[in-house]
């Protein structure tokens, strides 16, 4: 058997607070980490923290959630078993994620997931339709819709009895953070965010036959 960690982060980003007023509910990402270190997350987010729009595929770090003055950030981690063959087909998946400089971050079912409760758009996912296709694949819980369905509150509710930890985790630094953190000028993170959006938009219209797992 091999374990995967599913992470529930308490983003202190300004849309992370803003959601947990809006919904009384502490978490706002969610990622994945492959060993209980829990320095290293595989998730889709922005690369870059001042460019939200610019986003997809990500390891993400300590210090990414506890960035700036932080220096904790709340989480609650479940410890998920899995089989052998299980883990070879998340691994597998995960790869194909990362190596496909196509993929993208599914932006609209995001943040249209109160109304429409998830789709689907070509070569794209977000940090909850990434994590519950990995929940789909461990076939350890019980999953009775689409993978990209659930927002994080209903695998928060799936996964109960695989709790690993909750509290705070002390930031640890990371070489990437300083990159991570620049904050491109206005003109080029406009660019990029219209961009973002004129692609799904083109992918919403036009890609709808070729979606893929």
């Amino acid at each position: 058997m091999k374990t995967i960690y599913i992470c529930l982060v308490a983003a202190h980003t300004g849309l992370g607070k803003f959601v947990r007023r809006l919904t009384d509910y502490p978490y706002t990402h969610i990622a994945v980490s492959k060993d209980e270190s829990l320095t290293d997350f595989v998730t889709y987010s922005r690369r870059k923290h001042y460019v939200p729009l610019d986003a997809g595929f990500m390891h993400e770090y300590r210090d990414y959630y506890a960035f700036g003055k932080h220096r904790t950030v709340r989480m609650k981690v479940y410890a998920l078993p899995v089989s052998e063959a299980a883990y070879a087909r998340i691994m597998q998946f995960i790869g194909a994620c990362e190596s496909d400089a196509a993929q993208m971050f599914n932006l609209f079912s995001m943040v249209t997931m109160p109304l429409f409760h998830g789709f689907r758009i070509y070569k794209a996912h977000n940090c909850m339709s990434f994590t519950a296709r990995i929940l789909e694949l461990s076939e350890t819980v019980p999953m009775n819709k689409p993978y990209w369905r659930y927002d994080i509150h209903e695998m928060d509710r799936l996964l109960d009895g695989h709790l690993y930890f909750e509290g705070e985790l002390e930031r640890t630094d990371s070489p990437d953070y300083e990159s991570y953190m620049e904050k491109p000028p206005f003109a080029k993170r406009l660019s990029v965010s219209a961009k973002t959006i004129i692609t799904l938009t083109k992918r919403c219209m036009f890609a709808r036959s070729r979606i893929e797992d």
